[in-house]
């Protein structure tokens, strides 16, 4: 099950006249959990249907272990992927349905208690599928993505739909995953949802890279404001930026001073002589950082 570096290098792919990735580029490493992050339609989806020969590139390489998919000797062993909801009979019970799918895949049938017992559903083996919950057919989907036991593990927006319970599951799931050695790509399209689970973060918008790295050097982009109502506020701007802050005037009469705290900017504007009605600390947190990364480019599908 050890895991092994997926890469991803100049990969393009056109629709037509739809160009839905551009050139991508990042690679995800044994060990960690690396979020694939977007909004919806920037092409995360099918960068992963590329990287599992799904879809054919335009141009550039998608590889696992430096290797294409298709060259792989036993991909089921080498690579668990979800992608989409399956749609299960609803008559058929979780045993059954895994075991169909060991059978397929040369899979030992003994796997199949094994995987059942890693995502907590043993108990609810006999059951039919049609009376799962959305959680419990999430941990179905990822039972069957682990029947071959797996280095590398792939998945697209597990989270949807997800009660706070679900996604504190799935959450502690992938950091054992990882901890386990395991390569763990997860996409989604929201980043404070994936915030306490990743290592790593590749952010996309329209097909491009627009950041990647660990994401606590994504954190430390995340800085403090001051909010200040005043009724002097260019002479507040002149002051602040005399003081080599980053001051905005985002309404009349109230300016924004970026990379600013209270103990600082108080006794600024006090030696100033500087009239405040209002004085009110803001954070520009990990979501605000993540949709000015994105959204100044849009989504496309």
């Amino acid at each position: 099950m050890q895991g092994v570096p997926i890469e991803v290098r100049g990969l393009t792919k056109r629709f037509g006249k739809v160009s839905a990735v551009r050139g991508l580029e990042f690679t995800a490493q044994p060990g960690r959990v690396t979020g694939f992050l977007g909004p919806n339609g920037a092409g995360k989806t099918t960068t992963l249907r590329m990287l599992l020969n799904l879809v054919s590139p335009t141009s550039g390489t998608a590889t696992i272990g430096g290797s294409n998919y298709r060259d792989l000797a036993f991909p089921s062993r080498n690579v668990g992927a979800v992608l989409e909801a399956t749609s299960f009979h609803p008559s058929r019970r979780a045993r059954s349905h895994l075991s169909m799918i060991a059978i397929a895949a040369g899979i030992d049938r003994d796997r199949v208690q094994e995987v059942l017992d890693l995502v907590g559903l043993s108990a609810d083996a006999k059951r039919k599928v049609g009376g799962y919950s959305l959680g419990m057919r999430q941990r179905l989907e990822l039972a069957g993505a682990m029947l071959g036991d797996p280095g590398v593990l792939i998945l697209d927006e597990p989270a949807n739909g997800l009660d706070p319970q679900g996604i504190a599951w799935l959450r502690a799931f992938l950091r054992h995953l990882a901890s386990e050695g395991r390569t763990v790509l997860v996409s989604s399209h929201l980043l404070a949802e994936m915030a306490q689970t990743v290592d790593d973060v590749v952010i996309v918008s329209e097909g491009e890279l627009r950041a990647e790295g660990p994401l606590s050097s994504l954190a430390a982009q995340v800085r403090p404001s001051m909010r200040v109502r005043t009724p002097e506020p260019a002479r507040l701007v002149s002051v602040a930026k005399d003081a080599r802050l980053v001051p905005t005037e985002v309404a009349p009469g109230i300016v924004v001073v970026d990379g600013a705290v209270p103990e600082q900017l108080g006794p600024l504007l006090a030696s100033n002589q500087i009239v405040v009605y209002e004085m009110v600390s803001e954070h520009r947190g990990l979501e605000e950082l993540f949709l000015e990364l994105t959204t100044s480019l849009g989504g496309r599908s």
